[in-house]
């Protein structure tokens, strides 16, 4: 019997990781505008995106309504534990949605489109994490509603998760920027790259040694055996990807340091399924026990599976259309 709640724990998850991926160097872009004061370099920036930004939130919307049609449970908890967050996050990328649209067509007014589309991205990718950390934590329920407080998503730990994303979007913002710019923009971005990188490395390092320290259950999953020998891979993996990645700034290749973010995000993001599975509203709440009635589940899996090729087609073709470089002068985004 085909199990309908793991093919939606499978669709979920691939779509949020592709968002992460798409918006995360769409957002990164966001936050290296103040590394960046020229507006001819910011110009250059912004047109890498600009025509197929909006597409990429397609895949955090995917991911939400799979949630409400497949664990309506986690939909009502997840929500309810941080509405705070999530709105707050919704209101930064309003912000920075309009900050796409109005800059362009802005004159004396432009810094302060700027200035919105610098503070969108950074507290959209700030909120992101922060939304992370506090799921990591875990969240209370009680006879499966949610019984804990408005501000429990509002510790320490989520604050530092808050930061790790920013970083790894700036990074992977670097990457796509020396892919798709050249001359004196391209140059810098060799430059900040490497910094960008070591600083994710520390911070990944750090909550890969705090997380199991304070999640017995996580400690359980990556140190006992056999699980020990089967997972070793993954932080084997990230040191020696962080390692090729510098590699290739120093080489200055133009699309290896960009893939080799890719494979970064991924590891992290496997290291997360991995800590948490098969729990979806950590600690106790497994996939199975969360999911909405399997007719339900197939009707909407029916839509999904025609629909998530469609999204994968104009998607390609987008990035495909828009994949040359993009130089100073060039026509730009109106």
């Amino acid at each position: 019997m085909i199990d309908l709640s793991l093919i939606w724990v499978v669709i979920i998850a691939v779509g949020v990781l592709i968002y992460v991926i798409l918006d995360g160097f769409d957002l990164g872009i966001g936050i290296l505008f103040p590394f960046f004061p020229h507006q001819d370099d910011r110009d250059v920036m912004m047109n890498t995106v600009a025509p197929v930004w909006d597409g990429n939130e397609t895949w955090m919307v995917l991911g939400g309504a799979g949630l409400f049609a497949a664990f309506p449970l986690v939909y009502s908890t997840v929500l309810s534990a941080l509405y705070m967050p999530i709105i707050l996050m919704v209101i930064a990328l309003i912000f920075r949605g309009v900050a796409f649209e109005f800059r362009f067509k802005a004159n004396r007014s432009k810094h302060w489109w700027d200035k919105a589309f610098i503070g969108g991205s950074a507290l959209t990718s700030f909120l992101q994490g922060v939304i992370l950390g506090a799921y990591i934590q875990g969240i209370e329920t009680r006879n499966g509603i949610y019984a804990g407080g408005g501000l429990d998503w509002l510790t320490p730990f989520s604050l530092f998760t808050g930061l790790s994303v920013m970083v790894l979007y700036a990074a992977l913002g670097c990457g796509w920027l020396i892919f798709r710019t050249a001359d004196q923009l391209q140059d810098r971005m060799y430059q900040l790259m490497p910094k960008m990188i070591i600083a994710l490395l520390i911070i990944l390092g750090a909550v890969s040694i705090y997380t199991p320290l304070t999640h017995p259950q996580i400690a359980e999953r990556w140190f006992s055996q056999p699980q020990f020998m089967y997972l070793m891979p993954v932080p084997i993996l990230v040191l020696l990807f962080t390692w090729l990645a510098l590699r290739a700034c120093k080489q200055r290749k133009e699309l290896s340091p960009f893939m080799y973010m890719l494979v970064l995000v991924f590891l992290a993001y496997t290291g997360f399924l991995i800590s948490l599975w098969p729990y979806i509203i950590p600690p106790s709440v497994t996939i199975w026990e969360a999911a909405a009635p399997e007719s339900s589940q197939l009707f909407t899996l029916i839509g999904a599976l025609l629909l998530i090729p469609i999204i994968l087609i104009y998607t390609g073709v987008s990035y495909w259309v828009f994949r040359h470089k993009v130089r100073v002068g060039d026509d730009g985004y109106h």
